[in-house]
């Protein structure tokens, strides 16, 4: 089980509801001729955010998201023209070690997405703290809740309601270093959003474009 976080950023004018939705049936094909049982796709203004699970081995987006040329910006770099750049997991409360144990025990779950910008001198540090945390505290929030980075943006994919059950492995720390006073110690990290809710000038709450949670007329097993 591979676990993949991608952004990209929509082209002037773009509309990415209507643009995905019309693709729906190739993207159900493409998910269940690759083996991807799990593809969520997110919006904050002209930025997308993509989450999906391979079963078996890596599959780029373009293998399953046909013609996003039209919708999407390229992004510089890379051997081909690319529209979606990888995400970096720093952060995961629980990893996958089997298809058993990566099964969904609760039905109907939804798909949630988050997004913050670390100041570019803290982010160092925001990843010591967090994989720290991950480590030592393996399980320790939603089982599929997840942090992805590029540049000093964070992507944060989780699933209501939230599924919180021990894990099956051990953590690669022994200690207990990890600050009690979290949310304290994690603010100074973070640039506010200006333009956000109260309750979301950190995390801001993403809007969700597109749920394709398995293939149309699937059932997970």
């Amino acid at each position: 089980m591979q676990r993949c976080l991608y952004r990209g950023e929509c082209r002037e004018g773009g509309v990415p509801e209507s643009f995905f939705r019309s693709r729906l049936p190739l993207l159900n094909e493409r998910m269940e001729l690759l083996a991807v049982t799990r593809l969520s796709i997110f919006k904050d203004g002209k930025d997308l955010f993509l989450y999906y699970e391979c079963g078996g081995e890596l599959h780029e987006p373009e293998e399953l998201l046909a013609d996003t040329g039209e919708l999407l910006k390229v992004w510089p770099g890379g051997e081909q023209p690319r529209g979606w750049v990888p995400m970096m997991d720093i952060f995961h409360y629980q990893q996958p070690v089997s298809e058993q144990h990566w099964k969904r025990s609760q039905n109907g779950s939804t798909p949630y997405g988050r997004v913050a910008v670390l100041k570019p001198e803290q982010v160092s540090s925001y990843v010591y703290y967090h994989y720290q945390y991950q480590e030592e505290r393996p399980g320790d929030g939603d089982k599929y809740g997840i942090i992805g980075l590029h540049e000093n943006l964070l992507f944060f994919y989780s699933e209501l309601p939230a599924t919180v059950e021990p894990v099956p492995y051990s953590g690669k720390l022994s200690t207990n270093l990890r600050p009690e006073h979290w949310g304290e110690v994690m603010e100074p990290h973070f640039i506010k959003w200006g333009d956000a809710l109260p309750d979301q000038e950190i995390w801001k709450k993403l809007t969700m474009v597109l749920n394709a949670a398995v293939p149309a007329g699937k059932k997970e097993e």
